[in-house]
């Protein structure tokens, strides 16, 4: 049995502000810096870990590097992590945002909020397609008692939850709460030689938080 680690960075200062962040290059606030370290310490004690896999944008990197100093393995880094590309609305506010074109507002309007792609960004479904692919692609490879943290944003862990529990992608966005620098853990039956067999993957913990960073 493998084990699969989903992490969360920390907090930013552009998410207490509200504002859509996309892709952007910001950097952890003060908070964000103690989530990370707490999340550290917290695989550092608990898990052997033998790979770290992160997303490529500023706030990931800096919690992935947390979590390979305290375990001495350094990340690899995947721009298929990444969060969802907010194309024009990046650094906007979200509340106004979503008032100013509504057809974004996924509570609102549901389904077709998930197919809505924001000039020069993604949509959710082009969004999810690639994180679940990512995800597919990696458990493919892992190799049994395997223990890989990926280091990602809210969105993608989300979608690759949503995945796991069939859920539908308004429902894997709207319906799993995550903390900035929180932890969910997945058990993975890595595939045998048999023809047609493939993994089995099961959610073993979601939302591990308020880690003591001791």
């Amino acid at each position: 049995m493998a084990t699969l680690l989903l992490a969360r960075s920390g907090e930013t200062t552009w998410y207490r502000e509200g504002r859509v962040q996309g892709w952007a290059p910001v950097s952890l606030s003060d908070d964000g810096r103690r989530q990370a370290d707490a999340l550290a310490r917290h695989v550092e004690r608990a898990y052997g870990v033998d790979r770290i896999v992160t997303s490529d944008i500023e706030r990931a990197r800096e919690t992935a590097q947390f979590v390979a100093d305290a375990v001495g393995v350094e990340p690899a880094f995947d721009p298929a992590w990444r969060d969802r590309d907010a194309g024009s609305l990046q650094g906007l506010d979200a509340r106004g945002v979503f008032a100013k074109y509504p057809q974004y507002a996924l509570r609102d309007v549901g389904v077709p909020a998930t197919r809505e792609r924001p000039p020069s960004g993604e949509s959710l479904v082009e969004a999810r397609r690639r994180v679940v692919t990512a995800f597919d692609g990696l458990v493919g490879s892992l190799d049994d008692d395997e223990t890989v943290v990926v280091v990602t944003h809210g969105t993608p862990i989300r979608l690759v939850l949503g995945a796991v529990k069939e859920l539908d992608t308004v429902d894997a966005i709207l319906a799993q709460e995550l903390d900035h620098g929180c932890l969910c853990e997945l058990d993975v039956a890595v595939a045998t030689d048999d023809v047609g067999d493939e993994p089995t993957v099961t959610v073993v913990a979601e939302n591990l938080s308020q880690f003591d960073a001791a």
